[in-house]
């Protein structure tokens, strides 16, 4: 989480597929090989990176991807992005490549609308090992504390009020939080002891939902931006006297997406198949950009207003069906996502204005239609 935890573990980077065999050519191809200038060469490559740009194009919604365990949220999107040929992709809120579970992807306009997912409430389904921390505080990592004490199912209960509402948490030393600059995971990798303050997080519901056994206890957390797991386990462990970190975790909603938006990447590579053969629209994995903005209310404008809008331009709000309050709206126009905007002084200001040209969520989509 927060958890968005950071992702830890480096992608390889693959041979590229198109790079040059080192098989020698022969008969004419080896001679037209010799012959060509290296500048024409260089020429070709750049046209062909320029038209591989040309061809990507504008897809705008979120995709809830189901993200498998091993995956890292970096890869996700580059994969989401490629399925899709994308223009502009991004997630809202990392992933462990431990952990499983609603990745939201935004595509497009969609990116404009990150920080309103980010902002909201994250829940997770996760298991916690006892009697050995470690230095990642998940299985990932090396142990650094063991213990052959096991916490009481009596003990675990009577410990998680401790560890809800708003309480001082410190992050696990690999995390993202920045220090001087550095990433705290970069300094730990490098086997410095990264001097991390402890800050406040909000846990909104902690609770014990079976113990596996003598060794292993499956929690579930509701927690707001900022919150790490990792650090639960680890803290619950001291506490409790016995050591403790994740071996399992999957994120179950994230903002206002559940796990009933969730694809999983297999579904997608063959949808994505099918509408290549012209058996289905890659717009059926797609949800609204708007959905996102679920706990904003929905302003209707005239098509006049629109294109004041459009343009950046502030809109005055007359009449007896103009809004009282103040605050962030998003506007729309025949019921399509137009900006969101602020209301104040009888006005209405945009802040930021969609351009949804290209592939988009088939409509009734949010609805589940």
């Amino acid at each position: 989480m927060n958890v968005t935890t950071p992702d830890r573990v480096i992608e390889q980077q693959t041979a590229d597929s198109n790079a040059p065999s080192e098989n020698k050519f022969s008969g004419a191809a080896a001679s037209g090989a010799r012959h060509n200038d290296p500048r024409q060469q260089g020429g070709k490559q750049r046209q062909q990176g320029n038209q591989q740009k040309r061809d990507r194009r504008d897809v705008h919604g979120w995709v809830i991807l189901d993200k498998p365990i091993g995956m890292t949220s970096t890869h996700a999107v580059a994969v989401l992005k490629r399925l899709f040929n994308a223009k502009r992709a991004g997630h809202a809120g990392t992933l462990d490549p431990l952990a499983s579970g609603g990745l939201p992807i935004a595509l497009g306009e969609a990116t404009k609308t990150v920080p309103f997912v980010m902002d909201g409430r994250k829940r997770y389904r996760f298991t916690v090992q006892w009697g050995e921390e470690r230095d990642t505080d998940d299985t990932e990592g090396r142990a650094t504390q063991t213990s052959p004490a096991r916490p009481s199912v009596e003990a675990i209960r009577a410990l998680l009020p401790q560890f809800t509402g708003t309480i001082e948490q410190i992050p696990p030393q690999y995390s993202a939080i920045k220090i001087q600059g550095e990433r705290a995971y970069d300094m730990a990798r490098d086997g410095e002891v990264v001097p991390l303050q402890p800050r406040p997080v909000e846990i909104h519901e902690l609770t014990l939902v079976e113990q596996l056994d003598g060794d292993r206890s499956v929690f579930e957390a509701e927690c707001g931006k900022g919150t790490y797991v990792r650090a639960l386990a680890r803290d619950m462990g001291r506490l409790l006297g016995c050591f403790g970190h994740i071996c399992a975790l999957r994120r179950t909603i994230c903002g206002p997406f559940t796990e009933a938006d969730m694809i999983p990447l297999a579904d997608l590579e063959a949808l994505c198949d099918r509408a290549a053969s012209g058996e289905g629209s890659l717009a059926d994995a797609l949800l609204p950009v708007e959905t996102a903005l679920d706990d904003i209310p929905a302003l209707a404008v005239t098509r006049a207003d629109a294109a004041r809008l459009h343009r950046g331009q502030a809109v005055l709000l007359r009449g007896r069906d103009a809004p009282i309050s103040n605050g962030t709206v998003y506007a729309t126009v025949g019921g399509r996502l137009l900006a969101l905007a602020e209301i104040g002084n009888g006005e209405l200001i945009p802040k930021r204005v969609f351009n949804l040209t290209g592939l988009t969520a088939h409509p009734g989509r949010k609805e589940g239609v």
